[in-house]
């Protein structure tokens, strides 16, 4: 007769699953707070001057050219 095992939990994972438990609306508030600094829409006019405006690098970087 084969023995029951748990599957592992580390304590990290406990953490997570408690802290979501607790706060059911965390994920949401993570995505509202990265929607507030890292979503935001794309100039192409604004990036292709950007990239235009780039000073290519040497293959040698500690040259003395």
């Amino acid at each position: 007769m084969p023995l029951a095992v748990k599957p592992y939990v580390s304590e990290a994972t406990r953490f997570l699953q408690d802290l979501k438990a607790q706060q059911p609306d965390l994920e949401a508030r993570q995505k509202q707070g990265r929607a507030l600094l890292w979503d935001r829409p794309q100039d192409p006019d604004l990036r292709a001057a950007f990239n235009a405006g780039q000073v290519r690098q040497k293959p040698y970087v500690y040259g003395v050219d």
